[in-house]
């Protein structure tokens, strides 16, 4: 997909991003700044005429994006933070924000049985607390099963609508493993088919923020934890994977860095956000962390897909304060703290290099990665403190 936005009718435009700006008569186009991306799809907006173009997409979501463009256009000036995140806040009233790419597990991991939903995509972080945008859920599909995610499972029924899913003309019932027509197949529903639901939408200040990347190298631990200035790096950099059926033309997973993780749907430059992050993790002591749910002893094709047990069970460790007091390791060139063990986790697995069998081939892959991580950072060292530009991997 490929977002382009035209500029506002402003004189405020210092911090509207230079590269995806379109202009002159005949046709649109695209700033040479670009990346050059090619879709068949595009959703063109126009701050100016308040008005939305999406054209060559099969998906439903295409429509509340375009608004969370909007909004994240918008919200910057009034001092609101404008989040691709889902929430979810516990029974002692924490609240936390998980980020992250499709398929990632935005969606799945904020719906807790242990927790309340708040929502699962995106949200406003202002001076009173957390409020969500949606009033509903888009949740990603594939080989949904009910035993590991049965708040989902439970919330398709009359009333939710699916998209792309191959199902029995005469039973009726949904075959959720095939790929047939996408591997991106979805579920919308409203956010009180989820069992455990905020209907208010609103929740506190979030006290545990988790960064969520789908490392297709299999060389980030399932679990680190940041300082503010790698909290900063890492949302600016955005890194995962892009996962097969998510994008058009991807087979195997391969690394991207996208913004904030939601560069499409950001007007403004990056900056603007990062320096939002900063400012409210700051003055309300929030802990950020970085979860690895992609692969696990070795990369794709040769390591598995880390289990959503052992997420789930680092993620409430976190949020319990267990690994408050746990001990910590570097994480080599990555410039990462790990947890050395956890109750409940093989602690071979919380450390990569110990997961691999074949410890040159880590090495390598590790390297590679941490090369990609500097050169994407290169364009944001201007615009950030040099303590941000070192918190991240190095080479």
């Amino acid at each position: 997909m490929t977002t382009l936005f035209l500029r506002p009718k402003t004189d405020e435009l210092k911090d509207f991003r230079p590269d995806w700006v379109v202009y002159g008569f005949g046709g649109l186009k695209l700033d040479p700044k670009a990346d050059g991306t090619k879709s068949n799809t595009a959703v063109i907006m126009n701050f100016s005429a308040r008005e939305v173009l999406v054209t060559g997409s099969e998906y439903g979501g295409e429509m509340k994006k375009s608004l969370f463009g909007v909004m994240n256009y918008e919200l910057p000036a009034k001092n609101v933070f404008p989040m691709h995140c889902s929430a979810n806040i516990g029974k002692n009233g924490d609240t936390a924000l998980f980020f992250g790419l499709s398929g990632t597990g935005k969606t799945t991991l904020s719906a807790d049985p242990a927790r309340f939903l708040i929502g699962d995509d995106e949200h406003g972080w202002s001076p009173e607390g957390i409020f969500n945008f949606e009033g509903g859920c888009y949740a990603k599909v594939i080989k949904l099963k009910q035993e590991s995610e049965p708040l989902i499972w439970n919330a398709i029924r009359f009333g939710s609508i699916l998209e792309n899913v191959v199902y029995d003309e005469q039973t009726r019932v949904v075959d959720y493993d095939s790929e047939k027509i996408t591997e991106n197949t979805r579920a919308t529903y409203p956010v009180d088919f989820i069992e455990n639901v905020v209907m208010s939408g609103k929740g506190g200040h979030p006290k545990n923020i988790f960064f969520l990347a789908c490392d297709a190298f299999g060389v980030l631990p399932p679990i680190s934890k940041l300082s503010p200035e790698a909290a900063m790096y890492h949302f600016l950099s955005g890194y995962t994977a892009k996962v097969a059926g998510t994008e058009a033309g991807i087979k195997d997973p391969t690394a991207t860095f996208s913004t904030c993780f939601g560069a499409p749907f950001l007007p403004r430059h990056p900056s603007v956000y990062a320096e939002l992050l900063a400012k409210y993790m700051k003055e309300h002591k929030a802990n950020c962390w970085l979860v690895n749910t992609g692969w696990s002893g070795g990369s794709y094709g040769i390591g598995k897909r880390m289990s959503i047990h052992v997420t789930r069970r680092l993620l409430s460790a976190a949020l319990n304060g267990e690994l408050e007091k746990a001990n910590f390791t570097k994480v080599e060139k990555f410039n990462l703290m790990a947890p050395t063990s956890c109750d409940g986790v093989d602690s071979k697995v919380l450390i990569p290099e110990n997961s691999w069998v074949d410890k040159k081939a880590f090495v390598e892959k590790r390297d590679h990665l941490a090369q990609l991580f500097v050169k994407n950072f290169e364009k944001y060292k201007s615009r950030v403190d040099a303590a941000v530009a070192s918190a991240g991997p190095s080479i």
